[in-house]
């Protein structure tokens, strides 16, 4: 494997779906109200549950009886059967893609000709290394926690699951010849959330313009490391929008007067619960992700190939240069 989301070239075909997250992604911009603040534990349980992950897949891939030598011997021989595999053939310290496609990676051919769909969800829990791994993890503690406290677990759950599951169909679409494993797709759809979450919510919050100006350099700089090669950008990009449109949808709050309304005096005006720009954002979301689903879950299963409707849309995953190509 190599370094970036989709591991292709150099001897490896594994895309890891990376990510150079920045903490002040978190940053709060939240204005402080009667809301309730809940304790965040799914978030910390998703961080436990993917290294608990990892260790099962170091602990099956076994390297010293399985690796063949080519490459070299495996890193950390110490470890026993956890330690690595040799640095040319994974260098983000981590299992072989052979192991990393035995157990679930994501895999075009065997989701759709080999009714293995199940591969769409389990590929966000794999990680192609410890580097991999790490920097994931990071991430979701950063953005989740915060999330979590604010909007509670079932929202941010369901976010976080339903993007990574939209990472994954849009990657099948246009990545067919390479595997691919990561979180990514999950975590850019936190941020895609956070992303809609300020705008519907826009009339409650003070220094909105600034926190907006930030959080898309955030969402920037961050897809523009998808266009490095090995990086499987598709996935990305089908996270952030996933859940950039279900925050619209899960992710609405109050106008103050009615958080405020039992403090009013008898007979006094009470602001309504929300705005009517903040139902017309819901609705125009919903039909935005029944379609989007539709349409990508009809073209995956018929086995179309993206880029046969998108001729310049490989831009988007790896852009080559003199330094690099994108080889297929």
């Amino acid at each position: 494997m190599a370094s970036g989301d989709l591991e292709r070239g150099g001897g490896s075909n594994v895309k890891n779906r990376g990510n150079s997250y920045n903490q002040s992604s978190s940053s709060s911009y939240y204005v402080e109200n009667n809301e309730k603040q809940w304790t965040s534990w799914l978030v910390p349980m998703f961080v436990v549950a993917n290294i608990a992950v990892f260790v099962v897949v170091m602990y099956v891939n076994n390297c010293p009886k399985n690796n063949q030598g080519f490459e070299g011997g495996c890193v950390a021989r110490f470890l026993g059967r956890l330690s690595f595999e040799p640095l040319k053939e994974n260098p983000l310290f981590g299992p072989s893609s052979n192991t990393l496609e035995k157990l679930g990676a994501l895999n075009w051919e065997k989701v759709v000709h080999g009714n293995q769909a199940w591969r769409l969800i389990t590929c966000i829990w794999l990680h192609a290394g410890v580097i991999h791994l790490l920097a994931n993890m990071l991430s979701l503690i950063f953005i989740g926690i915060r999330l979590e406290q604010q909007f509670g677990f079932i929202r941010v759950g369901l976010i976080y699951l339903l993007s990574g599951f939209g990472g994954s169909v849009l990657s099948s679409l246009f990545i067919q010849r390479s595997i691919s494993v990561g979180a990514s797709g999950a975590l850019f759809g936190l941020l895609g959330a956070m992303l809609s979450e300020l705008l519907t919510n826009w009339t409650i919050y003070t220094n909105k313009a600034a926190a907006l100006i930030t959080l898309v350099v955030i969402i920037v700089i961050n897809l523009a490391v998808g266009i490095l090669p090995h990086v499987d950008n598709f996935a990305h990009i089908g996270g952030f929008l996933t859940g950039f449109l279900l925050g619209f949808v899960l992710l609405l709050r109050p106008q103050f007067g009615w958080v405020g309304r039992k403090q009013l005096p008898s007979g006094a005006r009470v602001t309504s619960k929300h705005k009517a720009y903040q139902y017309l954002f819901l609705v125009i979301a919903m039909v935005l992700l029944i379609a989007g689903f539709t349409v990508g879950l009809v073209m995956l299963f018929r086995g179309e190939n993206g880029h046969d409707h998108c001729s310049w849309c490989h831009y988007l995953s790896c852009v080559p240069t003199s330094k690099w190509h994108c080889g297929n």
